[in-house]
């Protein structure tokens, strides 16, 4: 955790237990987090999908790929 005023070389590792006071910032941050996980595996399954559908990106031809 970097503290508030405090350079890299202050940071400390806290147990979540021991940071009563910065609850509602933990959350916000971990929602923030869980939102991001969840948009990136939504994009990563996008890709899957279009991949073994054996589409190419719009980029590519047929033209370019064969020629």
């Amino acid at each position: 955790m970097q503290w508030k005023g405090f350079t890299a070389e202050h940071n400390t590792w806290e147990r979540k237990e021991d940071l009563e006071n910065a609850r509602k910032a933990l959350e916000e941050f971990e929602g923030r987090m869980n939102t991001e996980i969840r948009r990136q595996e939504k994009l990563d399954m996008a890709e899957e999908k279009n991949f073994r559908r054996g589409e190419l990106p719009e980029k590519f031809t047929a033209k370019m790929l064969y020629e």
